[in-house]
């Protein structure tokens, strides 16, 4: 299941576009996930944007994950939910959950990313590799050498997200990253499809030329 490019939806990044259009862009600039995060809509409006977004995802098969909002992940048909260190725990997740249901999680050690793995995780997402401004609070970047280790200790698929852009997507891809996670450097472009496309080729770029090794 690939986990290459996956792209967190921000309306306030884009004023004047909704989590639906911004999908709906990065999806045909070739996302290979849409992950849908709002901390201030009501549950009624997330769930109407999930299930507008379910509906671009499943039509282009791309992942859809939503973030922190398992009954909203449910509800609307998403494949998963992402979870943060400090929101509902994995193993209770895991109970609400259905064979197959994709739980993403957040970590920033690897004693987190061993605990969530044990725990059944999909994936987990180091966060933030480098300093962001998306999100203020996630605290000073820990550094490519943080998604090393962690691939060392873990066989589920390892996501790099925080400050990343076009030029430091090689260098975390080659930290051992599975794939990369972004919200500015495609929801801030003004051209979301453009800047999804550049970003997925020199995913494949970087990797088509590990695999002719």
């Amino acid at each position: 299941m690939p986990y290459d490019l996956y792209v967190v939806t921000d309306e306030k990044l884009r004023e004047g576009l909704t989590h639906k259009q911004i999908a709906k862009e990065a999806v045909s600039g070739g996302a290979d996930v849409i992950q849908l995060r709002d901390k201030e809509m009501t549950g009624r409006e997330l769930f109407i944007a999930a299930c507008e977004i379910r509906d671009i995802t499943r039509s282009a098969g791309t992942l859809f994950i939503v973030n922190d909002r398992i009954d909203i992940a449910l509800a609307s048909g998403a494949d998963g939910v992402h979870l943060g260190q400090d929101d509902l725990p994995l193993y209770e997740a895991r109970q609400l959950a259905p064979e197959g249901f994709i739980l993403g999680i957040s970590v920033g050690s690897v004693v987190e990313a061993v605990c969530a793995e044990a725990g059944g995780a999909g994936y987990v997402a180091v966060s933030p590799v480098f300093e962001t401004g998306t999100k203020p609070d996630a605290g000073p970047g820990h550094g490519t050498s943080l998604i090393t280790a962690i691939r060392k200790n873990i066989s589920i698929p390892v996501i790099g997200i925080g400050g990343i852009q076009k030029e430091n997507v090689r260098e975390v891809l080659a930290s051992g990253a599975d794939g990369i996670a972004v919200i500015s450097a495609v929801i801030s472009s003004d051209d979301i499809a453009k800047a999804t496309r550049e970003l997925k080729s020199l995913i494949r770029q970087y990797k088509q030329t590990c695999n002719n090794y």
